[in-house]
């Protein structure tokens, strides 16, 4: 339950007053509705009495049937009011939410990242969100409303019948009611917890199936794919019967509870009219409103059904914005963003060993650094460190005078740009895909940066920056959807640029072009590559060689490049 108000607190915050003036329009719905119906009793039964004891001429109905009029417009009003507010306030604050928790996603560790599978978190996380709708409208907003109108009943029929009829209406609601939706709801958690994760688990499937069909179709694996996505469909439907009928159960029970707690109303309303306590028509005030009081309770139960599915995602989504609470970056600032690794040692979990042992590097402005050595030495760790998306456990990292962790995220992320060797390409032109680096960008400057990746005559001849791409930049080739992608990393303008094997799937002769083009664009930019091609080396001005040592992390060498040629190592940075 701490989880379900601790999402229904975020609720709240967000959207404050939406929410408390939608609960006083609930409550008046549910007291409109009480003194209606007690209204209504007492007017025929009053009306009856005068007419058999021929009193009716003078009896009053004006004034009780314009209220009965007035409640009954009202009750409508509030509820298109109440309805309007609590729906709306709920829908903008589960925006704020899915939000925030897109942003700590995006801003989970590396290693977190990597693991993530993007068409099953983000069904996950939309899946989540939408079955929190269900915490303020159906669970918390219905229960205050409801206990306020049951006190409310209380006092009145205390004050207009008699205290005996006002406990037994009151007590036997609450008592009786709080039973059933208490056993409901420990019946249909199981289920409704388990309904919810193989829904999940039927969209993810389903998606994987749309997407690979071709490639499930070419191995003759559609059909058991299909069959698989059926049977977990299945599987959903039976918890899904399961928890309907857990929910027809507890409204059969708050069904009986109302019928009891009225029949009683009115044995008692009868009793004490019999020993002329009170008249018969206030008698029956007390057996109409014990029949409008069951308004309390019975939306409860649909909110029970679903109190498993809504637990499991109110801890989840808690636990993942608890993650992203307390992150966040000072305001520090540097104009200069030339690199300096100091002594860096990291290791990757429990590792018998570090990755990256001591290391030290620099990369001036205006500089091209390669960093080479074999599959594993740590080329792509040292550029996740320097990007700040791993964190090193030992040592410094300085962009530009400023130790790493002191920069301002947004300032960093202009300032630093890293495109590792897979980058995402989404569905849309060739110019969308660009401006996501740059919305305000020319025409004019997507064909600039075109140019400098050895791309535009590519694009031209396929349409121009309107060419439409596929997901995952289908429509491209490997080496042509590469060079796009560092099209987009130069219209940001870094002034410190990490490629992870930037003309990986290139010839050579295109990828100096490219390699050229990069400094041209960026003359006074700091670049640093994770190499693995000759023609990466030779275009770089030094080369840093990672060693891997049997009982120790990487360990540095420094070479020079001139002109292209390779001096001898002059010496050993770190070991």
């Amino acid at each position: 339950m701490s989880a379900l108000l601790r999402i229904f607190r975020l609720i709240l915050a967000d959207q404050r007053t939406a929410l408390m003036r939608g609960a006083a329009l609930g409550l008046a719905v549910l007291l409109a509705g009480i003194a209606l119906l007690g209204l209504s009793g007492w007017f025929i039964t009053a009306a009856a009495a005068a007419g058999l004891a021929g009193m009716g001429a003078v009896f009053d109905v004006f004034r009780p049937a314009a209220m009965v009029r007035f409640l009954a417009l009202g009750r409508t009003a509030a509820r298109y009011g109440e309805r309007l507010l609590t729906h709306d306030a709920t829908l903008r604050a589960l925006t704020s939410i899915r939000v925030r928790l897109l942003r700590a996603t995006a801003s989970a560790p590396h290693d977190v990242l990597v693991r993530l599978r993007g068409p099953q978190t983000l069904n996950r996380l939309m899946a989540d969100v939408d079955a929190l709708d269900g915490v303020p409208l159906r669970l918390i907003l219905p229960i205050t409303a409801g206990l306020l109108a049951q006190m409310c009943a209380f006092v009145v029929l205390w004050w207009l019948v008699d205290l005996s009829v006002a406990l037994w209406i009151s007590g036997g609601f609450v008592a009786g009611s709080a039973v059933i939706l208490m056993c409901a709801g420990r019946l249909a958690a199981p289920p409704s917890g388990r309904e919810e994760a193989a829904a999940q688990a039927f969209r993810s499937r389903f998606i994987d199936m749309i997407r690979a069909r071709a490639d499930l179709a070419v191995y003759g694996r559609l059909a058991h794919q299909g069959e698989t996505v059926l049977a977990i469909d299945a599987k959903r439907q039976r918890d899904r019967v399961r928890v309907n009928r857990i929910e027809r159960g507890a409204g059969f029970g708050l069904s009986m509870t109302g019928t009891i707690v009225a029949a009683g109303a009115l044995g008692l309303g009868m009793g004490l009219a019999e020993a002329g306590t009170i008249t018969p028509a206030l008698a029956a005030i007390g057996f109409f409103a014990s029949l409008a009081l069951m308004e309390t309770v019975a939306p409860l139960r649909r909110a029970m059904a679903d109190l498993g599915r809504m637990t499991v995602a109110a801890r989840r989504v808690g636990e993942n914005l608890a993650a992203a609470e307390g992150e966040g970056f000072g305001d520090a600032r540097s104009d200069r963003a030339d690199l300096r690794i100091a002594n860096v040692t990291f290791r990757r979990g429990n590792a018998a060993r570090p990755v990256l042992d001591c290391i030290s590097l620099s990369v001036a402005a205006g500089e091209s650094v390669a960093i080479t050595g074999p599959s594993g030495s740590g080329k792509s760790t040292l550029l996740l460190l320097a990007a700040r998306i791993l964190t090193p456990d030992a040592g410094r990292i300085y962009v530009g005078s400023l130790p790493l962790q002191d920069w301002d995220e947004t300032r960093l992320r202009k300032a630093v740009m890293l495109v590792p060797q897979r980058s995402v390409l989404m569905a849309g032109t060739v110019g969308d895909a660009l401006r996501l680096a740059d919305p305000a960008a020319s025409e004019d400057e997507l064909w600039r940066a075109l140019e400098a990746v050895a791309l535009a005559p590519v694009i031209r001849a396929k349409g121009g920056l309107e060419f439409r791409l596929g997901p995952n930049g289908s429509g491209l080739s490997g080496g042509e959807a590469r060079r796009l992608v560092l099209a987009r990393a130069l219209l940001r303008q870094p002034k410190l640029l990490m490629l992870d094997e930037p003309t990986e799937g290139l010839d050579e002769a295109t990828a100096l072009k490219v390699l050229n083009g990069l400094r041209a664009y960026l003359p006074e930019a700091a670049i640093l590559t994770a190499s693995h091609r000759v023609t990466e080396t030779a275009w770089a001005d030094r080369v840093v060689a990672l060693d891997q040592q049997p009982s120790r992390g990487a360990s540095l060498t420094d070479s020079l490049h001139r002109s292209g040629q390779n001096a001898k190592p002059e010496k050993a940075v770190n070991s």
